[in-house]
Order: structure tokens, then sequence, then C-alpha cells
């Protein structure tokens, strides 16, 4: 049986070595591909694929997001994040989103494939530096977060102002009046204790909402 896979990316040199080799392997079809997380929603709301392959540090809506909304649209479809970042924020954050798998943009290509057939049979799959770093998270016994106080749809805009949107723009992307953006941002800020936009941008940084990348 055909594993179909939506390959999630905002560099489409990226997404084309992915195809490449993933449909070497004779049972895995590539079905579509999206560069940004609000358009692999989208498609997963259509196509519902077997398996996502999610980048995390995208503009507009990170992997980390579309991630929670991909699996409350359906948590059939499994989650495997590709990224070139091992920090702790990352990781959780996409296993708590519901990921299924973790891999570094460094990994084999035979490492990519047999994620891919773990996931697609309800394994869960970890390289071995990114099982440090959980096994480092239980240890600390840190599984609390504050960004959990925040909303999905707080998150969103939180991640929108901190790539230097206007509430005007934002709401625009959001079907939203900049009225309820700006009461988003002061429900923001009173959660987080902060206190202006500069503030708001280095907790989104600390907390891998942006990158620097």
């Amino acid at each position: 049986m055909e594993t179909s896979i939506l390959l999630v990316d905002d560099h489409k040199i990226v997404r084309n070595g992915l195809r490449s080799l993933i449909e070497k392997k004779t049972s895995l079809k590539v079905i579509g591909e999206a560069s940004d997380g609000r358009d692999a929603i989208k498609f997963c709301e259509k196509f519902k694929p077997n398996v996502v392959i999610m980048d995390i540090a995208m503009s507009g809506l990170n992997g980390v997001q579309a991630t929670k909304q991909i699996v409350d649209i359906d948590s059939n479809i499994k989650v495997i994040a590709l990224s070139m970042h091992a920090d702790k924020q990352f990781v959780i954050g996409m296993f708590k989103a519901g990921a299924y798998g973790y891999l570094l943009k460094d990994t084999s290509s035979e490492e990519l494939i047999d994620a891919i057939l773990s996931v697609a049979r309800n394994q869960k799959y970890v390289s071995q530096k990114i099982s440090d770093v959980l096994i480092e998270n239980i240890s600390q016994n840190s599984t609390d977060n504050e960004i959990d106080v925040l909303t999905t749809r707080e998150i969103e805009v939180l991640q929108l102002i901190a790539e230097g949107n206007s509430s005007k723009d934002i709401g625009e992307l959001l079907f939203l009046s900049s009225k309820t953006v700006d009461v988003h941002r002061t429900n923001i800020m009173r959660k987080l204790n902060l206190s202006n936009i500069p503030d708001l941008t280095k907790y989104a940084i600390k907390e891998g909402i942006i990158s620097l990348e």
C-alpha cells in the first residue's frame, strides 16, 4: 500500500531534493508541497496525506503551530519534523504539538526513509541526537512552559507581531479586525508579563516561535 506524503519547507530546493530522495522508494508517493504552515493546513484538510515532512522555522505560521492544527484536523496524519534545530524548545514543542518523528536536516537519506516508514506504522521515530535532548528534558522534569498559557490564536498573533507585521496586516492575514488583533496583543503581554514589542520579539526568539536563521 502506497504512503502519501506532503512536503512542507519554505525553500523549494529543499522540497525538490526531498521529493527526489523519497520517490526512489516505490511505496512512497509525494502528493503535494507547501511553502508555509498555512498552506500545509489547507492541503491536509483537503487531501489527508499519511505523512507530513515539516520544517519548523517558517514565517507566518511556524511548524510547531502548523503541526498542532494538522493533528487537530486528523490525528491519523503523522508529522515528522525535519529541521536544522536541535534545541530543546523546538524538539519539545514539536512533540507536544503532536509530531510523530524528529530528524535533523543533515540526516541520511536512509534514515529519512526509515523514519517515514516507521511513523506510517504508528511508530515514533527520533534521531540519536534528538533522543538525547528528550532524555535530558525528562531528567530535568521540565515539562511546563509558560507559553502554554497562550491560545493557538494568540501564538499565531505573537509570531506575526515578532516578524514585524502591523495590526492591520495581521488582521488581513487572519481575517480579524485591527482592534481584535490589538486585544490579542494586550492579552499576550498580560499573560507573559511583558510590556513592549521588543520584549515580545525576544520572547518569540527564545521560545523558538521565530528563528534568526
